[in-house]
C-alpha cells in the first residue's frame, strides 16, 4: 500500500505509528505536545526512534471525555499537520472523524485518515476519502459491525486496496473481548486487509496488571509483540523506541 511518497509493505513487514496528540485533556499525554515547537520536537523524536508514520490527533476520545467542534479540531491539528510537512518527510496520518477536519487536512498534506467510527459517525467521511483517493484506518467502534463499515466503504467508492481495520481496542469492549481481538483477530484477518492496532497504554492492561497509565510501557511492550504474531502490521502506539524494537524481534520470531 502507497501512504504518501511511500510503500508499505502490510504483508510481510510490521511498521510503527507515533501517537502525536494536540489535546489539553488525552487520558495519557494530553497537553504535552499541544503547541508547535513542543509537536515538532516529538515528531522529531518519534521518526528518529523508529516510526514509520505520525498520527495526529485533536480531541480527546477517553472515557468521560467531551466532544469538540469541528473548527476547534482544525485550529488544533491544521497547524501542527503544515508545520511537519515543511519540516521533515514521513507520512502524516489524521485522527479525526469530522470530515470536513479531514478535507482540510487532506489538503495540507495528510497521508492517511484514521477515522474512529469507521465512516460511521455522519456519512459525510466515506466520500471525502473516495474523493482523495486515500488509504483510511476503519476502526470498530461501539455498536457499529465490520459489515456496516465496508459497506459504507463500498457504497462510497473507496477501493478495498486503500482500507486498513482496527478493532477498536477499549472502545466499548470488556478486557476479555479486547484481549483476544488482540490475540485472535479473526473478525478482521477474515478480511484479508492490513490491521492496526491501538492498544498503547490503554485500560486493558491497567486491568490486568492493577496499574496507572503512566507505569504501561512494558505491558504496551507485551502486547506490541503479541499483536504482531497475530498478524498486526502497524502498531499505534505512545512509546516508539521500545515498542519499535519489540515490534521488529517479534517480526524475526514470527518469521522464523
Amino acid at each position: 500500500m502507497k501512504i504518501g511518497n511511500r510503500k508499505f509493505d502490510l504483508i510481510h513487514d510490521v511498521y510503527i505509528m507515533g501517537i502525536l496528540n494536540m489535546t489539553p485533556d488525552s487520558f495519557s499525554d494530553g497537553g504535552r505536545y499541544n503547541d508547535r515547537e513542543r509537536a515538532l520536537l516529538q515528531a522529531q523524536k518519534m521518526l528518529n526512534e523508529g516510526a514509520s508514520i505520525i498520527d495526529i490527533g485533536g480531541e480527546s476520545t477517553r472515557p468521560g471525555s467531551k466532544p469538540i467542534s469541528e473548527q476547534e479540531e482544525m485550529e488544533r491539528v491544521l497547524p501542527i499537520i503544515e508545520a511537519i510537512k515543511s519540516e521533515m518527510d514521513i507520512p502524516i496520518s489524521l485522527d479525526t472523524y469530522h470530515s470536513r477536519t479531514a478535507e482540510e487536512g487532506i489538503k495540507l498534506g495528510v497521508d492517511l485518515m484514521n477515522d474512529i467510527y469507521g465512516l460511521m459517525y455522519d456519512g459525510t467521511m466515506g466520500p471525502v476519502i473516495a474523493k482523495y483517493d486515500i488509504p483510511c484506518v476503519l476502526m470498530q467502534y461501539f455498536d457499529y459491525t465490520l459489515e456496516d463499515m465496508m459497506k459504507a466503504a463500498d457504497d462510497a467508492g473507496i477501493s478495498r486496496d486503500k482500507i486498513i481495520l482496527d478493532p477498536g481496542i477499549g472502545f466499548g469492549k470488556t478486557t476479555e473481548q479486547n484481549l483476544h481481538l488482540i490475540c485472535k483477530p479473526d473478525s478482521l484477518s477474515a478480511y484479508n486487509l492490513p490491521m492496526l492496532l491501538g492498544a498503547s497504554r490503554k485500560s486493558v492492561i491497567g486491568n490486568v496488571l492493577g496499574i496507572p497509565v503512566e507505569e504501561r510501557l512494558a505491558g504496551t511492550v507485551a502486547l506490541t509483540t503479541a499483536g504482531v504474531l497475530a498478524g498486526y502490521s502497524i502498531i499505534r502506539v505512545h512509546d516508539v523506541k521500545e515498542n519499535y524494537e519489540a515490534a521488529k524481534l517479534a517480526l524475526a520470531m514470527k518469521n522464523a
